[in-house]
Formats: C-alpha cells, structure tokens, sequence
C-alpha cells in the first residue's frame, strides 16, 4: 500500500486498457469502466483535474474472426461494438473519458516505439514481423512476479523469433488483412504495443495510475511495462488491477457463453441499481454473479431512493453538498473501499430515517444531505439529474410517488397511535393498486409489484 501522491500538484492521469470491441459488453466488460469512475470521481472531488484515457482497441485477430463470421466489414463491426461500449458506459453512469484514442489512429507513435526499441537493442524485426527481445531488459517479470525461465507469451509459433519468449510488437501483413506501411513492410499492430503507444501519447512518457482487469497483468500489463521502460518511458507510477465477474466461478467471458449483455441487464433492473450492484464490492474482488445477489443490490439502492424522496416530500429539495462521513472518506482513502464507504451511507440513511420518524425535519435534511454527497461521490445518487427519470420513472411514477408517500405517512402515524387496523388497511389498498410495501430498518420501502 502507498500513498498517492500525483505527479503533477493538482492533476491526477489514469490510463485505462478499455474494450476490444469485437462484440456488445457485458457486465464483466463494464465493470473496469465504473471501478475507474469511481476512482476518477473520488480523485476529482477536491476540484483536482483528472485525466482519463480509456483506449479502444478496434484491430485484433477476434475482431477480425468475428466480422468475417457476420460478413462484415472489420472497420464496419469495431465501431458497431465501440458505440455499444459507449452506450453501455453512458447508461450506467460513467463521465465521459478525456479521450478515447483508437489503436488504427495511432500507427505513427507505434513505429516511433518500435524505432526506439530497435535502436536500443531491445527489438529487432524479422520477415516483417518485430518482436521485443524479453532477454534483453533485466527488469521483466517485475509487474506480475513471472521468472524469465518460465515465461510463456500464449502467442503462436513463430520461425522468425530468436526466442520463444519474445512477444510480438508488429505483424507482417496477411493477405486479406488490413494493414498499415512500416520500414519494416506492411503489417498490423500487436497488442501490447497499442497501449504504451496512446498511453505516452496523451498522459506523457511518465503518468500517475494505469488500469485494467486482473487478467491483464501478464502478459499484457508486464508487456506494457518492459517496452516503454526498456524505450525510456517512467511510464506508470501505479498500477490497479479490478477483479472479474464470475458465473459459477469462471470469469464471465463469450467464449464461456456464460455472459450477461448490458441491454439484457437493464431490461431487468434500472441502470442505478445495476451500477450499485457493479461497484458495492471491492475492486480486486470477485464478483460471482447471481440474481439473489444482484436483487439484494437493487433493494438496498431503493432504500436510499425511498429515503430521499421521503425528505424531499416533506421538506422541499434537498442539496447535495452535504458532509461526507469520516468513515467513508477512511474507507475510500483506503484503497478505494466502496464496501466500507456504502456501509456509511446506510448508517447515515439509518439515522435520517429515525430523525423522520421523531419529527426532525432539520436533522432528516441534514442526513439526506450528506447521503446525497456521498452517493454523488459513487455515482449513485438518485437526485442527480443523471438519474432522475431513472429514479422517479418519468412524470408518471413521480407523480405516483408523492401519492403513496402521503398514504405511508398515514400508516406509519398510524402504526404510532396503535391503529393496526387503520395501517394493515392502507398496507393492503397499497397491494390492491400493484404497490408493495416492506418495513425495512431504514423505513418503509414500496415498488410496484412488476419491477
């Protein structure tokens, strides 16, 4: 664990391995985009500048294999995929990126890394491929802890590689590719050299945080590393890495077929929930998705909305600059705590709900206030113009919102009077209208039946 401290005073720049769109997300893809959301709104919330840069990768043997399965062009079904991501990271709720640089649009800083590396020995190209010799930079292995003698790349046989070691930097041509001039003849980028490449571009040779999934720490992440330093670069000064979501203990991946598209998701849940669902757990830790787990997430969201809504129907609107709770900025100052830092915001709904409940509008507000504060720090909350439609369900359910708030303010008062009668029967005229009611330790909690 190390303190973060920015390279520039007031600047943090993050680089994040975004999608290889060679097909729609699921909620295993966006969850690294939220994880940095997170991340970037937290590091941003003192008024510091954050620079993202989230890259898409739009060329890559899947991406190829995929469009001549659909008889599509590549160019054609990248960019198909690529504004499904978008919409994807729209609707859950993420800032827009810096930039989101494409590898097909930065072919000329690629051949510039390439020329730096074959200049200081650490490259060589052979029969119009170039390779990076792993052998000759002594700190490889230091990201993901591999030893050199047991270093496997998982690319493909190739004659032209003076060691099995090496990896790819550029691949010569194919026919019926797409390709790119080089000095070292037409080809395609590989991976790995895609993201060192735009990262330096927009961030500089030295940045503060680059990110990514867990998987992606070796080969991709250690590649990254050993070709920008061995080149010159500081590159990165951190490194996180977000866990998986998984679905019977495997990561969540097409080629399981065990995968969960946005679209579908958000056909069963509103993209609130689904982003509280994504970012509740820790970052390094695994997501083993389950409807029960998913439906215990979307409970707890609506107690924060019910909350709200109840403070702001009795009490008018309600800011969002409120205190944010020492216990939650310890646990997102402790490696990005969100477990911790929802717990504090549960514990500060908790005691606005009992200021409610004793007549204590100024200590209700003051509650919602600093709810507001700190699921604006997450994403999440319900009163942001980001999420009101979502969280009202347009004019309508607003509507129907302040009518059945009033009718569980008569329950509740008469729950207090002991008029059992009185409250079973709002309870059950409530039901007759296809509205459920649950008595929660944070206040009543009502939804439509269908939800």
């Amino acid at each position: 664990m190390r303190e973060f401290v920015p390279q520039v005073s007031g600047t943090a720049s993050i680089y994040v391995c975004g999608a290889t769109v060679q097909g729609v997300p699921h909620i295993g893809h966006v969850r690294s985009g939220l994880n940095f959301d997170v991340l970037r709104r937290w590091l941003g919330r003192d008024g510091s500048t954050v620079r993202l840069v989230r890259n898409v990768t739009d060329i890559d043997d899947k991406i190829l294999a995929k469009a001549a399965e659909n008889e599509a062009e590549w160019w054609e079904w990248a960019y198909r995929n690529e504004r499904a991501f978008d919409d994807a990271y729209d609707a859950l709720g993420c800032l827009p990126a810096s930039y989101s640089p494409r590898a097909t649009g930065h072919v000329t800083q690629m051949v510039e890394l390439m020329e730096r590396l074959i200049e200081k020995g650490h490259a060589y190209a052979s029969e119009g491929d170039v390779y990076f010799s792993v052998t000759s930079f002594p700190e490889y292995g230091a990201l993901s802890g591999q030893k050199l003698d047991e270093v496997h790349q998982g690319e493909s046989a190739a004659t032209g590689k003076r060691d099995a070691r090496d990896f790819t930097l550029w691949k010569a041509a194919k026919p019926g590719e797409p390709s790119w001039p080089t000095p070292w003849g037409p080809g395609r980028p590989g991976w790995h050299l895609e993201c060192s490449a735009m990262a330096t571009a927009y961030l500089g040779g030295t940045f503060d945080i680059h990110g990514g999934g867990i998987d992606l720490i070796f080969p991709h992440h250690e590649n990254e590393q050993a070709q920008s330093r061995a080149a010159g670069d500081g590159f990165a000064r951190y490194w996180m890495h977000n866990a998986w979501v998984t679905m019977g203990g495997e990561k969540m991946a097409k080629s399981l077929g065990n995968t969960v598209s946005i679209p579908a998701m958000l056909e069963r849940v509103r993209a609130p929930e689904l982003r509280y669902y994504l970012v509740g757990p820790h970052y390094r830790s695994h997501i083993e998705y389950s409807p029960e787990a998913l439906d215990e997430s979307v409970s707890a969201y609506r107690r924060i909305e019910s909350f709200l809504r109840r403070v702001v129907e009795r009490t008018g609107a309600v800011g969002a600059d409120g205190e944010l709770s020492p216990a939650f900025v310890a646990s997102m100052d402790d490696d990005m705590g969100t477990p911790g830092a929802l717990a504090a915001i549960h514990k500060r709904l908790r005691e606005g709900n009992t200021a409610l409940e004793a007549g204590d509008d100024l200590g209700a507000r003051a509650a919602a206030e600093s709810v507001r504060a700190m699921t604006g720090v997450l994403g999440l909350d319900p009163l942001s113009p980001l999420w009101h439609d979502a969280a009202a369900g347009g004019a309508g359910r607003h509507a129907l919102g302040v009518l059945v708030e009033r009718l569980l303010e008569e329950r509740s008062q008469a729950r207090k009077d002991r008029d059992f009668a009185r409250a079973d029967a709002l309870r059950d005229h409530l039901l007759l209208a296809g509205i459920a009611v649950e008595d929660t330790p944070d206040g009543p909690l009502w939804t439509l039946k269908d939800d």
